[in-house]
């Protein structure tokens, strides 16, 4: 899903069950793309992080996107921001969630000022239905 936000083709007709139909497509439909997986059963590690964004770097990537956060993490300990940093003195912009953690305040974890930090939102529109509740009795 993350992957057809940055990239996805244009889908024409898309809508929520009928409603509120548009066309649908991701941020740049023509990019090319590249994952890379840092996540494993046992946990997230720190030197598996800095090693893909080291890695996406050597690829000559121009943006990088992490849908990650690790709690209040200073700095110079979050691999997040030491490895956003390293990014951005090659000229790789570089993209990290929030945290969604709640509408409280200090909730965003990704703090980095070198980073474009991103955050959910609501639709600016309104989809209505209606819900009958009731039920049968059986002869």
């Amino acid at each position: 899903m993350v992957a057809s936000v940055a990239a996805g083709n244009y889908v024409n007709g898309a809508s929520y069950f009928g409603c509120a139909e548009v066309t649908a497509k991701g941020v740049a439909p023509r990019a090319r793309l590249a994952v890379y997986k840092v996540c494993w059963e046992e946990g997230n590690y720190d030197a598996d992080i800095l090693a893909v964004i080291d890695h996406a770097i050597a690829d000559g990537v121009d943006v990088i996107s992490i849908s990650q956060s690790f709690g209040f993490t200073p700095m110079f300990d979050d691999p997040i921001s030491v490895g956003s940093f390293s990014a951005l003195e090659k000229g790789i912009m570089v993209s990290t969630s929030a945290g969604n953690y709640g509408t409280r305040f200090s909730t965003v974890k990704n703090v980095a000022p070198w980073v474009l930090t991103v955050t959910a939102s609501s639709a600016d529109r309104w989809l209505g239905g209606t819900l009958t509740l009731g039920m049968e009795l059986a002869d």
